[in-house]
């Protein structure tokens, strides 16, 4: 059975940032993905990131992501592709199928479980018609294959995803015939709103889609108005004539892999849902076993880089190759970041859920 220091499951922006982090420290670090390409979703991400110069503010998505393989690389961690984790069991021994399809076990010393995120689907009639499909899909399409799904697109979604998605789809020479939004107000920040409402894009809050119609692929939307118990209000409908509409419906944490290791789970609707419970150190409630990224609650990238390097750093120290008062004096670095990216409305949301999660994590360890 072969055996490694630190095993990072993912390598999306999380994940690398945890596997950088852990081998710059001196760690034998391995980093196994099920996609072909490493970054996650930053080679998708074709816009500029906010925040201080500390969070790569003014860089692309997709130039943060080849500066982070690149960087990870270099301090020596090893990368595998193609490669899916079935399954993680007692004593830390993981059981993986690599590209060949052939079956291994490894035996982790730590793993740190930077998993992601899938996308909430949205059920509706004729929601199965071909052309009908979720934002990073779309987002897919345009920014990585250059193949825009159609001319004319409705965008089921406010929060950033939506309105990036839709901006990036007028910059790719499509229309987004209008937003929807069931919510009385935008989830996304007003940036990315504006942006699109210069363009002529109309967001209809309070709105939602009623049904899609075409023959052999989608055609055509019914939308229509919802009360303040988001019931449709007979009357309301609009039609709009597209061939496709794009699913912006939020995201749920991938959290399977936690749940098979025996972690602790909490709910927190405004973070995806079921979570699993961890310590300021990233680790949950099974020794060994570190979350990082959209696992831990769905948030930005920028907040994944950095609760990657917290797991990164934390493991490393566990295992010896940096001291408690170096790794001490590097975590709050990465905590002082952390607080400033959840500032303002949004991130004070995420930062009252975080702290729900570490503090059940403190009451289990009390008790």
């Amino acid at each position: 059975m072969e055996k490694v220091e630190i095993l990072v499951v993912g390598a999306g922006p999380a994940g690398l940032s945890a596997a950088m982090e852990a081998a710059k420290l001196g760690a034998q670090v391995r980093v196994v993905d099920e996609n072909q390409k490493p970054g996650g979703q930053l080679f998708k991400q074709i816009h500029k990131f906010f925040g201080s110069k500390d969070h790569l503010a003014g860089t692309r998505g997709y130039e943060i992501g080849s500066a982070l393989l690149k960087n990870t690389v270099e301090m020596g961690a090893k990368i595998d592709l193609n490669t899916v984790v079935y399954g993680i069991y007692p004593d830390r021994q993981v059981g993986i199928i690599t590209a060949d399809k052939s079956h291994q076990l490894l035996q982790a010393e730590k793993i740190i479980l930077a998993t992601g995120a899938s996308e909430n689907v949205l059920a509706f009639p004729g929601c199965t018609l071909p052309g009908i499909m979720s934002a990073g899909a779309v987002q897919t399409m345009v920014n990585i294959h250059r193949v825009l799904p159609a001319s004319n697109v409705l965008m089921i979604g406010s929060g950033n995803v939506g309105l990036i998605v839709s901006y990036q789809i007028l910059q790719a020479g499509g229309h987004v015939r209008a937003l929807v939004e069931a919510a009385p107000q935008i989830g996304g920040y007003g940036v990315h709103a504006a942006k699109i409402s210069r363009a002529g894009v109309p967001i209809l809050t309070r709105y939602t889609i009623k049904c899609a119609y075409g023959t052999d692929q989608v055609e055509g939307a019914t939308i229509i108005a919802v009360d303040d118990s988001f019931k449709p209000i007979g009357g309301t409908e609009r039609e709009f004539s597209v061939g496709c509409i794009a699913i912006a419906t939020g995201l749920t944490p991938l959290a399977e892999l936690a749940s098979l290791c025996g972690c602790t789970f909490t709910y927190v609707p405004r973070l995806g849902g079921m979570l699993p419970i961890h310590s300021e150190d990233m680790e949950t409630t099974v020794p060994g076993i570190y979350v990082a990224g959209d696992i831990t609650g769905v948030e930005e990238a920028s907040t994944a880089m950095e609760e990657g390097r917290l797991a990164g750093i934390a493991a490393a120290a566990a295992l010896g190759h940096v001291s408690a008062e170096k790794a001490n004096l590097m975590k709050a670095q990465v905590w002082s970041r952390i607080n400033t990216l959840r500032t303002g409305k949004f991130g004070q949301y995420r930062q009252e859920a975080k702290g729900k999660i570490m503090n059940e994590r403190r009451a289990l360890i009390v008790n």
